[in-house]
């Protein structure tokens, strides 16, 4: 099992509006890294669900539901979405500052490559988040 991060502005698609969709294709990715890490999710590998630029915090938990395949938003076969649906949402969310100053997520990629949409997570990186957002 994997565990990723995805980004999303909550005034273009937000935790509560995933909610009420209940299922969401992840598109609009036209990065080449966070392309291959969208290719490389596995069902049911859970997925960190991170609000950016307003917010600053990871939000929640989701799943993956359905693997690769076309980007049905565009016709370039270069790119893919991936299947999500909503697990859990934190009862604090963990900010970006929180996150900064933990010793043990120094490494994240969200501290790393602040830009990449979809980042994958280390375990130990995931388990630290799960603790700080209870």
């Amino acid at each position: 099992m994997n565990y990723w991060l995805v980004k999303s502005e909550p005034f273009k698609y937000s935790w509560d509006q995933f909610v009420k969709d209940g299922i969401t294709f992840w598109d609009g990715v036209r990065n080449y890294q966070a392309r291959n890490n969208l290719r490389e999710m596995k069902l049911g590998d859970p997925v960190f669900f991170y609000h950016s630029n307003d917010g600053k915090e990871i939000v929640g938990i989701a799943k993956v539901v359905k693997e690769a395949y076309q980007d049905p938003t565009t016709d370039d076969k270069n790119w893919v979405v991936v299947d999500l649906s909503p697990v859990k949402k934190f009862k604090k969310p963990v900010g970006l500052e929180e996150i900064k100053s933990n010793d043990l997520l120094s490494n994240i990629g969200l501290v790393r490559q602040g830009r990449l949409s979809v980042m994958r997570v280390e375990k130990l990186e995931y388990d630290t988040i799960l603790k700080l957002s209870k």
